[in-house]
């Protein structure tokens, strides 16, 4: 049940207002074929006390002679009256519109309610072996129409002379409780009606879905416009309030940012200013050691600046083949003599930055070929998104310092030297521009020996 009911805010509306439609107009005809249906017995036995209250008085009132001339006139094909020693049943009904048929009759003719019976009783066929049709006729097409269940209505009434005057009405048939024209017009007006609503659950979700897509690049890093405020006051509130957190976000990155680059490039005059005092220091050894602190000062400085003129960089997000970017990438360190793979599938098409997100994984593949030996590159497409394992040979990651591993100027290997690795600032990079992109990024040692970080990107 839960596969079958929609995901999507829009078909759950829509399929609650359907539901809710469907169980009103069910509700509606029902309410409405019980009311046709009870104003039709109560016409039925208003015709019935018509056509037989006159009858009652005016045998009252005639010789018995003239009663079988009576009661033939007043006979039709729909009511049959005829004159017995006996009567047509020997037992009243105890139906509730029985014995209110009874006291009206009683009371219109005069008479006690035992000396009336009146019994209901369903029927496949017409009594005499035809069945009337509407206009009193007898039916032209007996057989077709003998399954039929019909209402038969018998009477009869007690006389002065101690006879009793019977009739029998045989009523059509209830109509079906759906017929073609009821099914007709319900479905079209069911149909109707859920195309207005169609539209106007559409109308009104139309600028969720582009709030949702704007929330989904922002959350990618791409450059959004300010989205117009449409639709419903609470939707344009909410659209209203994205806005002034993208324009607050926005200011608060451009502006840490800056400072950044400001404090960055503050830093490099004092540490000129060092360095050419450490001329004076007569000591060679501890000029050499303070010399070696300044260039590992620039060294962090100058990736500092690197890494913030990388955020500030607006790259356009485009359509790229990402299988063809990662085995690039690959290849031109396999070029170089380094010792890796790769293996995925044919073509991939994804939307993202490319030059930044090459950077990141190219930082993943030397990171493993500089700590773990060699670089085996798998891309993998999943169901929600992509997967990029980067696995090597290296001696892997005490789980305590996995999540270390992406902090800025961090490194397990601590000489600091540019022959062993960097300042400590490609891990925390990667981890950024992959998380500019909705992704992240996680490490895990493999079962025998080797470090796995696996890239995921969502769709």
């Amino acid at each position: 049940m839960k596969r079958l009911w929609p995901r999507r805010l829009s078909g759950q509306m829509i399929c609650l207002v359907l539901i809710g439609l469907g169980v009103a107009q069910v509700l509606s005809f029902v309410i409405y074929r019980v009311q046709h249906q009870s104003t039709l017995r109560a016409i039925q036995d208003q015709y019935v006390l018509a056509r037989l209250t006159p009858v009652v008085r005016l045998l009252a009132d005639t010789p018995p002679d003239l009663h079988e001339r009576i009661v033939r006139a007043a006979s039709s094909p729909k009511l049959r009256m005829t004159v017995a020693d006996e009567p047509i049943l020997e037992t009243m009904t105890t139906s509730h519109r029985g014995l209110t048929l009874q006291q009206q009759l009683a009371e219109l003719t005069h008479r006690d309610r035992n000396d009336i019976r009146i019994g209901l009783h369903q029927r496949r066929n017409h009594p005499h072996g035809e069945k009337p049709n509407d206009d009193g006729q007898p039916d032209s097409q007996p057989r077709q129409r003998v399954q039929e269940r019909a209402t038969m209505m018998a009477v009869a009434v007690s006389l002065s002379d101690g006879r009793w005057l019977n009739m029998l009405r045989w009523s059509r048939p209830p109509d079906p409780f759906w017929e073609w024209s009821t099914l007709l017009s319900v479905s079209l007006s069911a149909l109707i009606l859920s195309l207005l609503m169609i539209w106007m659950v559409r109308r009104i979700t139309f600028p969720l879905a582009h709030l949702s897509a704007a929330a989904d690049r922002f959350g990618r890093g791409e450059a959004t416009e300010p989205l117009a405020e449409q639709g419903p006051s609470d939707i344009q509130h909410t659209i209203r309030a994205f806005n002034q957190m993208r324009s607050r976000l926005e200011r608060f990155v451009q502006d840490r940012t800056h400072m950044l680059a400001a404090i960055s490039h503050d830093l490099r005059t004092p540490i000129t200013a060092l360095r050419v005092r450490t001329e004076l220091i007569e000591d060679l050894e501890t000029r050499q050691r303070i010399v070696g602190t300044l260039d590992e000062m620039q060294r962090m400085i100058e990736a500092t600046l690197a890494c913030v003129r990388e955020e500030s960089a607006q790259e356009e997000t485009r359509l790229i083949d990402l299988t063809a970017l990662v085995e690039s990438l690959c290849d031109d360190l396999s070029d170089t003599g380094q010792p890796v793979s790769f293996s995925g599938p044919d073509k991939l098409p994804y939307r993202c930055r490319s030059v930044s997100l090459k950077r990141a994984l190219g930082n993943l593949v030397e990171n493993a070929v500089t700590y773990g030996q060699r670089a085996r590159v798998a891309l993998i497409e999943e169901r929600d998104g992509l997967c990029i394992d980067i696995d090597d040979d290296g001696p892997g990651i005490a789980e305590a310092d996995m999540e270390r591993m992406f902090e800025p100027f961090v490194r397990l290997e601590t000489s600091r030297s540019l022959e062993t690795g960097g300042v400590g600032l490609g891990m925390a990079i990667a981890r950024s521009i992959v998380r500019q992109h909705g992704g992240d990024i996680t490490l895990a040692n493999r079962d025998k020996e080797g470090l796995c970080t696996t890239v995921w990107l969502p769709r």
